[in-house]
C-alpha cells in the first residue's frame, strides 16, 4: 500500500476518528462479523441421527453480503468501512455413528475442515497491522486458504415421530490465519459451541418440524488479542415431502449476541450483533444403485440485521453413507417344555 505524506495522515486520522464516533450505534459486531458456528448450517431433520456407520457429508456455503452507511468493521487487525464480502467455502465432514448407547441414545463423532475463499473488499483502510499506522484508502483480499478444524461429539435419541440430539461442538485453529490480512476463513480463536436439535417427523403425513438452539463461547484471537463475546443462535424447518424422497418447506435463523466484544486488541468498542433470517430449502434423495445421496439446496434472506453484514446465503448439501453397521439380529426364542 502507498505511503501518505502528513497531510494525508492527517486526513485519514480525522477520517478514523469521525467514523468511530458514527460506529457507536453502527459498529461491526464479533470480530471479522462471524461466529465460528455458521448460520444456518443446520436445516430439515436437524435432530435425526442415522443408524450406526460412518458417512460422509460435504457442504458448499455462498455468502453475499455488505456493511455499509460508514460502519466499520475490524479483522485479522485491519479496521476498515463500507464493506463488501463475497465468500465461497466448502466444509468437509466424515461422520460415524457408534453403536455405543449414552441413555439409551447413539453416540457420534465428525470432524469438519473448512476450505474457500472469503473476497473482502473495503471501501476505506483505517488501520492495519502490517504497517502499523493509520492509513486510507481501498483494501481488497481474496485468497484460498484452509478454515480451523471443527470437531464434535453428539448423542442422538428417537421415540416415536420425535427425534433429538446433543451435541458439543468445539474449533482448534489450524495455523492458517494471517494477522493482517482480510481474507481469513480461519478465525484463528477457540471456542465452544453447544447445541441442541430437536425434530418432529410424521413419516404417514409428510411433515417435519425442527429447531436447534445453541450457545457459542469464545476464546481470544492470539494473534489480534480480540475477544468475541458469547453468542447465541437458533435455526428452524418446517418442511413437506411431496412424496418419499422430495421435500419442500421454509427454513431460517436468527443470532444474538449475548456479551459485548473486548480485550486490548478490540478498536472498535464493546458492541453486540443480531440478525435474522428467513428463506426456503428444496430436499431430494437419489440413489446409486444402493446408496442414497442425500442433497438439500437452502438459501437465507437476512434482514431485522444490527452490527453485522446483512446479506445472502446459501448452501449446497451433499451426504452419503459409506458404509452402514447391519441391524441387530434378534435371538430366537427359546421352546419352552412343559413337563406333565
Amino acid at each position: 500500500m502507498r505511503n501518505v505524506g502528513a497531510v494525508g495522515q492527517c486526513a485519514a486520522a480525522a477520517l478514523l476518528g469521525a467514523l468511530s464516533f458514527a460506529a457507536t450505534e453502527h459498529v461491526q459486531a464479533a470480530e471479522y462479523a462471524q461466529g465460528i458456528y455458521v448460520l444456518g448450517n443446520r436445516g430439515p431433520l436437524a435432530g435425526v441421527i442415522p443408524p450406526p456407520g460412518f458417512y460422509f457429508e460435504s457442504e458448499t456455503y455462498f455468502y453475499q453480503g455488505y456493511l455499509g452507511g460508514n460502519r466499520v468493521f475490524q479483522g485479522g487487525g485491519v479496521v476498515a468501512a463500507n464493506v463488501k464480502i463475497d465468500f465461497s467455502a466448502n466444509f468437509a465432514s466424515p461422520i460415524w455413528v457408534t453403536p455405543i448407547e449414552i441413555l439409551g441414545g447413539n453416540l457420534g463423532f465428525s470432524v469438519t475442515i473448512p476450505f474457500g475463499t472469503p473476497d473482502v473488499a473495503a471501501a476505506a483502510v483505517l488501520s492495519s497491522p502490517r504497517i502499523d499506522r493509520i492509513v486510507a484508502g481501498r483494501e481488497h483480499d481474496a485468497i484460498f486458504n484452509v478454515g480451523d478444524i471443527y470437531l464434535a461429539s453428539f448423542v442422538g435419541w428417537h421415540s416415536g415421530n420425535f427425534h433429538w440430539t446433543a451435541t458439543v461442538l468445539g474449533v482448534v485453529p489450524s495455523g492458517s490465519f494471517e494477522n493482517g490480512q482480510l481474507s481469513n476463513i480461519a478465525l484463528n480463536r477457540p471456542a465452544l459451541d453447544l447445541s441442541g436439535a430437536l425434530t418432529y417427523l410424521d413419516p404417514a403425513l409428510g411433515y417435519e418440524l425442527s429447531v436447534v438452539p445453541g450457545i457459542t463461547v469464545n476464546w481470544i484471537n492470539p494473534a489480534t488479542h480480540y475477544l468475541t463475546g458469547t453468542e447465541f443462535h437458533v435455526e428452524w424447518s418446517a418442511s413437506k415431502y411431496l412424496s418419499k424422497d422430495l421435500s419442500v418447506g421454509l427454513v431460517g435463523y436468527f443470532y444474538d449476541q449475548l456479551t459485548g466484544d473486548s480485550g486490548s486488541g478490540d478498536k472498535v468498542g464493546s458492541f453486540k450483533g443480531r440478525v435474522v433470517s428467513l428463506g426456503g430449502q428444496i430436499g431430494y434423495t437419489f440413489h446409486a444403485g444402493e446408496i442414497p445421496i442425500s442433497t438439500n439446496v437452502r438459501v437465507y434472506r437476512e434482514f431485522d440485521v444490527k452490527n453485522r453484514f446483512q446479506g445472502t446465503a446459501t448452501y449446497l448439501t451433499l451426504s452419503a453413507p459409506l458404509w452402514v453397521a447391519p441391524p441387530k439380529s434378534t435371538p430366537e426364542p427359546k421352546a419352552i417344555v412343559t413337563k406333565f
